[in-house]
């Protein structure tokens, strides 16, 4: 049995990352997915701009309903990211083992993020539509996760799942632009020892991490806001019949519902605020997880050696 330790420091560190800046940037995150979530012709709208559910929240005296669902958001966001660069960390290695490469070349890391990525979809769906709706439900009326989940069916709880795996390109054109901008810019600082991975300044990362995410976001938003119609709660304010709400519940469903109340611009309504927040977000991910990076692999280290010497069949790499 072989531990991969690399792997393993690279998902607890990103796990710990996502974890940070779900908990920090969660009461903007409910803001722009309530605001993403409502479809309807401009002078219907209950929410004219984002800071119109801040100021919902406020005049109703239900700020703390800002953070409804961060329980579940905190679960989904640690497993998804410790799954996710776990796997990505695994395929990359594995890919460099088969074909000899010191390096991974741009498509062949698409691939791999993609692939990393649809494994986490599969895994986490039903959390990240139960996170979804509990963010979407009225303020002071959201349910617990097993609520959420029981109501429907176990069908429902992978709403959204078509259109999560066609995002997983968002999370590859991410990783993929701050792998290949990591790498050249540590090209000129690798020393030809493997005692520890190679680590970015917390503001380089940061700066990468923003740019990255920036790009990935501005190419798959029309998608993005799909997936929010999607998977959001039923609202009391909505008066479309069960059939439209069915339909609503499908990515052609949702892409012409868009179409029909906002326009070619409602695929775009929300995008200054998921800029903001997705920026902000994987930034302080990534900054978290390069600072904590070298901690986790000498913590790794540690625990390999006490395994390895307790079980002769562990080999720790």
């Amino acid at each position: 049995m072989q531990l991969d330790l690399e792997s393993l420091s690279e998902a607890t560190s990103g796990a710990i990352g996502s974890l940070v800046s779900t908990t920090v940037l969660y009461p903007l995150d409910t803001c722009k997915t309530k605001y993403q979530a409502e479809v309807q012709a401009h002078h219907q709208r209950k929410y004219k701009r984002i800071s119109d559910v801040l100021w919902e929240a406020i005049s109703t005296s239900q700020v703390l309903s800002l953070y409804q669902g961060l329980g579940t958001k905190n679960v989904q966001s640690f497993v998804s990211s410790f799954i996710y660069f776990y796997g990505y960390s695994y395929f990359r290695k594995m890919y460099l083992k088969k074909t000899g490469n010191k390096t991974i070349g741009t498509v062949a890391n698409l691939i791999v993020a993609t692939a990393a990525g649809v494994c986490t979809i599969v895994i986490t769906q039903p959390l990240d539509t139960a996170s979804s709706r509990m963010q979407t439900s009225e303020f002071g009326k959201s349910k617990g996760l097993w609520k959420t989940l029981s109501e429907g069916t176990w069908s429902e709880a992978f709403d959204g799942l078509g259109i999560s795996i066609l995002l997983t390109t968002n999370p590859s054109i991410q990783y993929t632009a701050y792998d290949q901008l990591k790498q050249r810019i540590l090209k000129g600082k690798r020393t030809g020892t493997k005692s520890s991975p190679e680590a970015l300044s917390a503001f380089s990362a940061f700066m990468l991490g923003a740019v990255s995410k920036c790009a990935a976001t501005c190419l798959t938003y029309p998608a993005i806001r799909c997936k929010v119609m999607i998977q959001a709660a039923e609202s009391d304010d909505d008066k479309c019949t069960e059939a439209e709400r069915k339909a609503q519940r499908t990515i052609s469903g949702a892409l012409y519902t868009i179409w029909r109340r906002e326009g070619i611009l409602g695929f775009f309504k929300g995008l200054q605020a998921q800029i903001l927040k997705t920026v902000l977000s994987s930034a302080l991910l990534l900054m978290v997880k390069e600072k904590i990076a070298k901690s986790t692999w000498i913590l790794m280290l540690v625990i390999g050696r006490y395994l390895s010497m307790n079980s002769p069949k562990l080999k720790a790499v």
